[in-house]
């Protein structure tokens, strides 16, 4: 379990596999939304980032990883990785061949994640690291196909991607992207929420909420009343954002065939009332008419006639009446790396493990 550095010396580390790639999408514009003003989320400093897209790449150099594709941005994510590869130690551990996959133009929108993880594809990534939010995997998920994809959190609203240190989820990324996991014990595939109103189409990979608000303004939901109908592909009891609200009512693992829908009402107009926290800092009455198991594959009709929908927390599309508008539930959303399984089946096989002397009677014990 050792490679070579620089001077000649062993460094601790997995045999490099040729080939093997990972690639980490950082976007700077994650965790800036009009909710750290109207609640009391965080702001996560892209230095922070930063430091996550080095952890990512030391755990993948230590797990044999060939090379890593690095995105690019005007923010200074890529340039902190830049000035740290080039100042780098000789003995302070392997690292994989690092190689920058740049925009033009950065257009500071979604499209930018979606550019990148194309392009990263193409030059063969097996799994995709993201640091952002719900609607960076949203972006991202759109054009990642068959690709595995790591959310790690450093957005606004992070239902979708789970909480893991860095060092910890690059060491699973690293470990699937060698082969030493296999795809059917590492990666599981996500639910889907899809959403037609007349042309326009839209997909979520957490919520689907349709509000009386007319029109989309600053994106983010922060108004309970407003709420009518939320449609949920899981909904975790643990969960922050509209989610937690099917989630404290009827819960939904992720695994689960089904979703969960809810319909809503001001809390004095409704049969029941959930205090649910919609928002970093925010617990808020929410007034509940009725909560149903949302099958796969059945459209539902919203009944609002004019309103907007918002996906995964921001405001996406307008409808008046006229404009049909449905939601479904589908089973083929983006594959998505499962970092606790990656490790337990590399704990199972002793992976990361170098058997260099015979357990003493007390371990054993």
């Amino acid at each position: 379990m050792q490679d070579s550095g620089r001077n000649g010396q062993a460094i601790p580390g997995l045999p490099v596999v040729p080939g093997s790639v990972i690639g980490i999408v950082a976007n700077p514009m994650s965790g800036r939304d009009i909710r750290r003003l109207v609640a009391q989320a965080s702001v996560f400093p892209n230095a922070e980032k930063t430091n996550m897209a080095l952890r990512l790449i030391a755990a993948a150099g230590a797990t044999g990883v060939d090379r890593v594709l690095m995105s690019t941005d005007a923010m200074g994510v890529a340039a902190g990785v830049l000035r740290a590869r080039d100042r780098r130690a000789a003995d302070t551990g392997r690292w994989p061949r690092l190689d920058f996959v740049e925009l033009d133009p950065i257009t500071g929108t979604a499209e930018d994640t979606r550019t990148l993880v194309r392009a990263m594809r193409e030059r063969g990534a097996d799994v995709i690291g993201l640091l952002g939010g719900d609607g960076t995997v949203r972006a991202a998920s759109v054009a990642s196909g068959d690709v595995a994809l790591l959310p790690l959190s450093t957005g606004t609203n992070n239902a979708f991607p789970e909480m893991w240190e860095a060092t910890v989820a690059g060491t699973a990324a690293g470990l699937f992207a060698t082969g030493r996991i296999p795809a059917d014990e590492a990666t599981r595939r996500a639910k889907v929420l899809h959403v037609v109103a007349g042309a326009a189409t839209e997909v979520a990979l957490v919520d689907v909420c349709v509000s009386t608000v007319t029109h989309i303004g600053s994106k983010a939901l922060w108004q309970p009343a407003t709420l009518r109908e939320v449609y949920c592909a899981f909904a975790e009891p643990h969960a922050v954002g509209l989610s937690s609200i099917a989630g404290l009512l009827h819960p939904s693992a992720r695994t689960d065939p089904q979703g969960v829908l809810v319909r809503l009402a001001p809390p004095g107009a409704a049969d029941r009332t959930v205090f649910a926290p919609i928002a970093p800092g925010v617990v808020a009455p929410i007034g509940v008419r009725d909560v149903q198991v949302l099958p796969a594959g059945l459209p539902h009709a919203v009944a609002l006639d004019r309103g907007t929908v918002a996906v995964d927390g921001e405001r996406e599309i307008e409808f008046a009446p006229g404009t049909p508008v449905t939601v479904t539930l589908a089973l083929d959303g983006p594959v998505v790396l499962d970092v606790r399984a990656v490790l337990a089946a590399a704990a199972r096989r002793r992976l990361l493990v170098s058997e260099t002397h015979e357990l003493t009677e007390e371990v054993r014990r």
